[in-house]
């Protein structure tokens, strides 16, 4: 039964005197706050915080932790955004108090194990990319885009040429353009397909001498490897441009090709996805990228470095000579890159191929079982996600994709990314990963069939059993209304 009074606001709970601990008083000397802060910083009063015992506060974020659907709890089968189980021996692993309790300001002298795992997790990662040259610091994927495009831009400054376009396919993550136009480049989109692969013809016509980059992701969001990506790759290096692989599909690929063997010379990971580093609503991500050891020297510092000498092995922190500058402190997301590198170790290279098999099997069992009930219109065969669609359902009954959505909730399971790419309409992104059972895959699909023949005015008013129902998604993000009881609506 669920505990419904501890979800109220805190406030609601709050009594004058009330504490979860009180510490006696200091035994050595102590100063005011206004010795130490001066008086332009310091509020004319404490803020109006709740006063609580401990377990109200336990209780009430317990309670509020079950409200959410997470790996943890649900199938989360969220086309493009890779949600696998996170392991709990990795979790436990980047806890050790020798790497969790390592002050981000400690000496090289003092850092030398965090240093020899993280120069260990830049050459697999540049093993598993084809490409050497490694920076872990972007926090997640679309920084590591922009990261690269700033690489690129610093690449092609250095050479003397001006070059002002980005490409990018109509099916592309939508990071990709932004990324690109913050990084001062021109926008340049290319017409969607029938068959949801790049058209040569259409790239060939945009490419010249002011391309910079072709940003491509491969297997694309359709769930489609790209068949002629090593022609793609040579059609912009014939025109001196580069070819940017989006790493957010890369949990298809790991262990069986890689980007810098068909043509890539930059990419970025998410290491939260491929790697199983815990992640949503937000964050914390990690977006490392592998670029060509002609870019290595722009990238953004301080890299990891590994030296002999004469008392043994050393690492270092140094910052390439052309460098664009840090675009994150420190490191990047250690917690996040920890885990990836425990995950890549305890699989091993046999391992992480069979990752990426089982991947693929499940993604194409479930598109084979489902096709009766949601067709998918591009593509006999699947890579680790496939896209379907809704829109026979909408015509005949009126049911869309996210009626579908909202009424898996109600049997237990997260919703698939939906209306992405847009290129398919009442499209349903559906990734199910490699760490789900075959019962779980069988469960999911009856759901998905139940769910097709209810009655469409039962659905349109779906979920029935969430706390939230319908909210308008779109008001909430662009005019949010916060409040409690202390400071009411803002």
């Amino acid at each position: 039964m669920r505990n419904t009074t501890a979800t109220q606001p805190l406030f609601d709970f709050s009594a004058p005197g009330r504490r979860a601990t009180e510490f006696p008083a200091a035994a050595v000397p102590t100063k005011s706050l206004a010795d130490l802060i001066p008086a332009g910083a310091l509020a004319k009063e404490p803020p109006p915080l709740p006063e609580l015992a401990e377990a109200d506060i336990v209780r009430h974020f317990v309670n509020l932790s079950t409200l959410n659907m997470c790996v943890d709890t649900h199938f989360y089968p969220l086309g493009s955004c890779t949600m696998k189980y996170n392991p709990k021996r990795h979790e436990r692993l980047s806890r050790l108090p020798g790497i969790v309790d390592l002050h981000p300001h400690a000496t090289e002298d003092d850092s030398q194990g965090m240093l020899a795992i993280l120069y260990e997790m830049q050459q697999m990662l540049a093993e598993i990319a084809g490409l050497p040259a490694v920076s872990l610091q972007p926090a997640a994927g679309a920084q590591g885009e922009f990261t690269a495009l700033l690489t690129a831009a610093a690449y092609f400054r250095d050479r003397g040429e001006k070059r002002t376009k980005v490409l990018f396919p109509s099916s592309a993550h939508g990071t990709n353009p932004a990324s690109a136009a913050l990084a001062g480049f021109d926008c340049v989109q290319l017409p969607p397909t029938n068959t949801g692969f790049v058209d040569l013809k259409q790239l060939q016509a945009e490419l010249d001498e002011s391309t910079a980059v072709f940003m491509v992701t491969n297997p694309n969001t359709l769930g489609l490897f790209e068949k002629e990506i090593a022609t793609i790759s040579k059609m912009l290096h014939d025109v001196g441009g580069l070819v940017y692989i989006d790493g957010a599909n890369m949990n298809a690929i790991v262990g069986v090709t890689r980007p810098g063997d068909f043509g890539g010379d930059m990419m970025h990971y998410n290491v939260h996805k491929t790697f199983t580093g815990p992640h949503g609503a937000g964050g914390p991500g990690s977006g490392p990228i592998a670029v060509r050891d002609f870019l290595g020297d722009y990238l953004p510092g301080p890299v990891i470095q590994k030296t002999e000498t004469p008392s043994g092995v050393r690492y270092s922190l140094v910052t390439p000579k052309k460098s664009i500058g840090r675009v994150r402190s420190f490191s990047g997301n250690v917690g996040i890159l920890l885990r990836g590198a425990f995950y890549l170790r305890t699989l091993g290279a046999a391992g992480v191929r069979e990752m990426t098999e089982q991947a693929i099997l499940n993604a194409n069992y479930m598109k084979a079982r489902l096709q009766d009930v949601l067709p998918v219109p591009q593509g006999e065969l699947c890579m680790h996600e496939f896209v379907a669609s809704a829109k026979k359902l909408k015509d005949e009954a009126g049911v869309t994709a996210m009626d579908i959505a909202k009424r898996l909730l109600d049997y237990g399971f997260h919703a698939p990314t939906v209306y992405f790419p847009l290129v398919v309409p009442e499209a349903l992104m559906i990734e199910p990963t490699e760490t789900e059972s075959k019962q779980t895959l069988d469960a999911f699909i009856d759901a998905v069939k139940e769910i097709v023949v209810e009655d469409p005015d039962m659905l349109h008013e779906a979920p029935h059993t969430t706390s939230v129902r319908r909210p308008d998604e779109v008001g909430a993000a662009r005019n949010p209304v916060f409040c409690n009881t202390a400071c009411g609506p803002t």
